[in-house]
């Protein structure tokens, strides 16, 4: 999936105002809208673009707090690995759920109104599970985010 420094200029705009308007997306990238029109539905179909998002302040609905689980599990067979991945991804309050090395084997991002519906929350949704040996709950205080992902094709056109 070769892409040109065109399309990286117009990836790099999306991901960071994905409201952008086209006609504005081809002034900044020097294009025609007709052309950058063209290149964005290419990089749909290719499977480049794959959504698009809104960010909400978590205060406005609800949530009090963020906290990352960090789960060990008792076994490692990859069906009941990917059945308990996503058994907790439809869990409401799962933003973000990650296979890892180390030493647990998942880390879960979740969010809760307060402290007792992330205690109830832990127990019972996830140390509850037959397949959960351990869980540690860290609270995040502060989150930073970059939503821009750097280029790091090795693919020539993509930097050129």
């Amino acid at each position: 999936m070769a892409l040109d420094r065109i399309d990286v200029a117009l990836l790099a705009l999306l991901q960071n105002d994905a409201r952008r308007a086209n006609k504005q997306l081809a002034a900044d990238v020097g294009l025609a809208p007709s052309s950058v029109h063209e290149r964005l539905k290419r990089l749909w179909a290719m499977g480049v673009l794959t959504g698009i998002h809104a960010e909400v302040d978590p205060a406005a609905m609800g949530i009090g707090l963020e906290a990352l689980l960090m789960i060990e599990l008792a076994k490692h067979e990859r069906a009941l690995v990917d059945r308990f991945l996503d058994e907790i991804v439809e869990i409401p309050e799962v933003r973000t759920a990650q296979l890892i090395t180390g030493r647990y084997d998942l880390i879960v991002h979740v969010v809760a109104r307060d402290t007792r519906h992330l205690k109830d929350l832990a127990l019972d949704r996830f140390t509850s599970h037959p397949g959960v040996t351990r869980i540690e709950t860290s609270i995040i205080y502060e989150t930073r985010a970059r939503h821009e992902l750097p280029m790091l094709a090795r693919d020539a056109d993509a930097t050129a």
